[in-house]
């Protein structure tokens, strides 16, 4: 039986990113409402990293922050100084030096790496490497170190300035990504110098130092997509699109109806079954959760929220945090409903706000309706009982309590609770005065008149 290799994931997350031209670290920024940093650390969780150490530079407690909402347990170190990558990785010494079989490095900016990729990267020195670089091949490779094997071994790593005419034509670049075994990584990462135009410590030396010893060093092939780095909002909104439209993709062949693909924009959590429909032009935010059966009409947004099973949404409706439909539940166009809990078969079909309330099974909510939660201070609830009917435009004014099969009349502002089966009708009666609406109007037109004879006709 095989016994299970131990890992540290080391992130490093110290850069600065000024090409964001933002007060927030790099890291920091979100892809699919989650930042980059999150999508690293949870990359590695899924390969199995055992442990992980956060190599951070500015807004360092807001990074570890961030890993930590994954990885309570991780390790966060600053790096003080930027001397290259080999320097930020053993700014983690002491975390190293607790003995791992393997060691991976990967970058915070990286957010598309797939756990996929690690576990290959893994099972190569699993299976006899001392070292694992992780390439990739670009559409265009300007630029990058290029990677040189011979044999099914990797040679070398060559920057394009120091590269022959023949190495610049090899298309299989450095993605940065590398893995190597613990037992001896501080004295080969110790062994490297600053020998360089830039007197930096580079990780990629770890290579040539490590076939120095005689010993393996392989590499494995990424997806260009999964190691595209970060550094600006161009690129941020690259690698935003690259998700959304892999998470697209995942949902059509889970079973769900996009009818408009390129128009619906997922969170990293959003959770949806079989035989959901989505129209064009909806937005999930954060931790929505869609039963089978459910259709979102057109021009939604809807963030916090469950959907039970054949509920329908909008069009042009917006759920808020704690908003629940059960089953059958229906919030209609131009609608807005937070922290409130819709029954099965509840309608709340237009113009209409509910928030912090309770909504009995198949009440109806009129047009233009509104809970009146907030009073300056604090919220209070609103609770619908089952059957109840509360007429276009009225006001219900929390806390308070409409019972089951009770009927609010038209217009009303209802303060006081309204037992189960009565009428509550909470408006002045109508006056009529007649003749009188002619000579308003009678009125107003000579007040127009003699104001702007021209205007008259």
């Amino acid at each position: 039986m095989t016994m299970a290799r131990t890992c540290l994931s080391i992130i490093l997350a110290a850069g600065e990113g000024t090409r964001m031209k933002s007060r927030t670290s790099k890291v920091l920024h979100p892809v699919a409402h989650l930042p980059m940093v999150r999508h690293v650390a949870r990359a590695a969780l899924a390969t199995g990293a055992d442990r992980i150490a956060v190599v951070v530079g500015r807004n360092g407690e807001a990074v570890a922050a961030a890993v930590r909402a994954d990885a309570p347990g991780a390790e966060v170190v600053e790096q003080t100084e930027r001397l290259g990558t080999a320097h930020a990785v053993l700014a983690a010494r002491d975390v190293i030096a607790e003995g791992f079989d393997d060691i991976v490095v990967l970058f915070g900016d990286t957010p598309l790496i797939r756990p996929e990729t690690l576990q290959r990267a893994r099972a190569s020195l699993a299976a006899g490497a001392e070292v694992c670089v992780v390439g990739f091949r670009p559409a265009d490779p300007t630029g990058y170190g290029r990677l040189i094997e011979r044999d099914g071994e990797l040679v070398a790593i060559r920057e394009e300035k120091d590269a022959s005419p023949a190495e610049r034509a090899i298309d299989f670049c450095n993605a940065g990504v590398m893995a190597f075994r613990g037992e001896t990584a501080l004295q080969r990462l110790q062994a490297i110098g600053n020998a360089n135009a830039k007197g930096e410590y580079y990780l990629t030396d770890l290579v040539e130092i490590t076939r120095g010893d005689g010993l393996s060093v392989r590499a494995i092939e990424a997806e260009a997509f999964e190691v595209a780095g970060v550094d600006n909002r161009q690129k941020l909104a690259a690698v935003e699109a690259t998700w959304q439209a892999a998470r697209r993709l995942d949902a059509m062949q889970d079973g769900v109806t996009l009818q408009d693909p390129g128009s619906v924009h997922f969170a990293y959590d959003t959770d949806i079954a079989p035989d959901v429909t989505i129209e064009p032009n909806v937005v999930f935010g954060p931790g929505v959760t869609i039963a089978s059966g459910a259709v979102i009409h057109a021009f939604c947004h809807i963030e916090g929220a469950a959907i039970g099973p054949g509920g329908t949404v909008g069009p042009f409706a917006r759920l808020r945090p704690g908003a629940r439909l059960d089953d059958g539940a229906k919030v209609g166009n131009f609608c807005e409903v937070k922290n409130a809990e819709l029954g099965p078969g509840a309608k709340v079909n237009h113009l209409t706000y509910i928030g912090d309330a309770r909504i009995g099974a198949k009440a109806n909510i009129g047009a233009g309706t509104i809970t009146c939660n907030y009073d300056g201070a604090l919220k209070h609830e609103t609770i619908i009982g089952a059957g109840a009917f509360i007429g276009s435009n009225s006001a219900l004014v929390a806390p308070v309590r409409v019972g089951d099969e009770a009927y609010v009349g038209t217009g009303s502002v209802v303060t006081d609770d309204v037992p189960d089966g009565a009428l509550a009708i909470a408006r002045e009666r109508q006056v009529t005065k007649p003749d009188r609406g002619r000579q308003i109007i009678q009125r107003n037109a000579a007040a127009k008149a003699a104001k702007s004879p021209g205007d008259a006709a």
